[in-house]
């Protein structure tokens, strides 16, 4: 991934799609998301701006663009390189990330464009897969950039609940629609690595708060999901490390070195890793 030009999530069937997305336009949403994944933000802004021109109505061409403004911050910022999710204290401190504020503006605006055609959308038809995922992207990209940019944690909460709800209902219309498996996965995953006396007081609906359960899902998400198989994998990648499992991590990461060729984070972090455990400074537990 180029670093110039952080969610959750994110997806046997590729992504499906409403019958009336042709061809092109999961052709063209397909090249936001490897350009996104390769860390080609230049290029992927250019995408989006290429299917927003033709589709303005389209809530996924604003989804997607708040997705790119999301990586790149998370990027710019160091927030995707192992050693931040693996040190707490760095997740929670706030003093040493200074957040881009025109980079804000824009991600909101975007989320605010595709919520409000999404919306739209599901007044008629609250079955509408493609509406039903646009408020799962945009309440990933809120969550995670509420939880990991502005380190307002317990503020996220609000935001993961919201978004828990839309995945469930893109479930319930279409059970193959294995991409919103990264949201379920990883609200069961948070909520089960809160303190007790905080998870008493977190309560969403039909998630039971378990870590287990979590990876699963997003497990699911990553060999069976289309859009956000890679971004499950960069996740699982996280929690096998949080996790005490890093060969499994490093693995993750070789094969995302290998898809997206040109993302150096991923070569980096493999490379890493690897190096670790030939040492044995770190070792599965």
């Amino acid at each position: 991934m180029r670093r110039r030009s952080l969610a959750g999530l994110i997806l046997a069937a590729a992504l499906a799609l409403p019958a009336h997305a042709d061809t092109a336009s999961r052709n063209e949403i397909d090249r936001v998301f490897d350009r996104l994944y390769n860390f080609d933000f230049d290029g992927a802004h250019a995408a989006v701006d290429r299917h927003i021109q033709a589709r303005p109505d389209d809530p996924m061409g604003y989804a997607m663009r708040a997705s790119a403004h999301l990586f790149f911050e998370l990027d710019r910022l160091g927030i995707l390189e192992s050693e931040f999710f693996a040190d707490d204290r760095r997740i929670i401190d706030k003093k040493k990330l200074k957040p881009d504020p025109a980079i804000k503006t824009r991600l909101f605006q975007a989320v605010e464009e595709a919520q409000s055609r999404a919306l739209k959308i599901l007044e008629t038809s609250p079955n509408d897969t493609t509406a039903l995922f646009s408020m799962c992207v945009t309440g990933g990209v809120v969550t995670d950039y509420t939880a990991l940019v502005e380190k307002r944690q317990l503020g996220s909460l609000t935001h993961i609940k919201r978004t828990t709800a839309y995945a469930q209902r893109l479930l319930k219309a279409d059970p193959n629609f294995y991409d919103a498996h990264v949201s379920t996965g990883m609200t069961e995953y948070v909520i089960g690595s809160l303190p007790f006396f905080i998870r008493w007081f977190v309560r969403v609906d039909d998630i039971k708060g378990s870590k287990e359960q979590g990876i699963k899902s997003v497990e699911i998400a990553a060999s069976k999901g289309h859009y956000l198989a890679p971004f499950a994998r960069i996740l699982l990648a996280m929690a096998y490390l949080r996790e005490k499992k890093p060969s499994r991590a490093e693995g993750i990461l070789q094969d995302l070195a290998r898809d997206y060729p040109e993302n150096r984070l991923f070569r980096k972090e493999q490379s890493k890793i690897a190096a670790k455990l030939r040492s044995g400074e770190i070792r599965d537990e």
